[in-house]
């Protein structure tokens, strides 16, 4: 029953920082927008765009590594 002395205030203390934090949310206006976030999946604008056209492979060395001065060229 001792133990009860250290878990009624934490309990208390972990509840008001809970609440707090749902407080701060609602003032930050987390809940603003609900029926954007169906939408906004749906988009592709994080999308990068693609610079170059699909096309051939670009031409390697000999030795692989695509990178002419490692070949004392």
């Amino acid at each position: 029953m001792d133990v009860l002395i250290y878990l009624i205030p934490v309990a208390l203390v972990l509840g008001l920082l809970g609440l707090a934090g749902f407080l701060w949310s609602l003032k930050a206006g987390q809940y603003d927008d609900l029926e954007g976030a169906k939408y906004r999946i749906l988009q592709d604008d994080d999308l990068p765009e693609q610079k170059n056209p699909p096309g051939p492979a670009p031409k390697h060395t000999p030795d692989g590594d695509g990178d002419e001065r490692s070949n004392g060229r």
